[in-house]
């Protein structure tokens, strides 16, 4: 009987977590799948690296360090574009996604420099 009362409870937070996420912006969810993206580049680079091996273990530490960086930075973007959050009311989309750039911009020259 504990089964399947946690099985209820299980389905009612899955329940209710999707019909809160249904009334995420749009702009959001796209930001949401392009840190699910960065994340499931870098979970591929691991597993490759576990069978194949790391060789070049710059270029490795530089592929999985890159993907978490951006994924972080996405994070961050859209902590500051929700319309929700009103620790950012003040700052314009316009100027978070210039900082988002710019921020990618100094994390790949510091990935490139890494690379060697």
């Amino acid at each position: 009987m504990a089964k399947s009362s946690a099985t209820k409870d299980a389905q009612a937070l899955f329940h209710s977590l999707r019909s809160a996420y249904t009334a995420t912006p749009t702009n959001l969810k796209i930001i949401d799948l392009y840190v699910i993206f960065a994340i499931f580049t870098a979970l591929i680079q691991v597993v490759y690296m576990a069978l194949v091996g790391s060789f070049p273990f710059n270029s490795f530490l530089s592929g999985v360090l890159s993907c978490v960086g951006t994924a972080v930075l996405a994070v961050c973007l859209r902590i500051q574009v929700n319309k929700e959050n009103k620790e950012f009311k003040d700052l314009p989309p316009e100027r978070a996604f210039a900082d988002f750039v710019l921020c990618n911009l100094v994390l790949h020259l510091v990935i490139m420099n890494f690379l060697g």
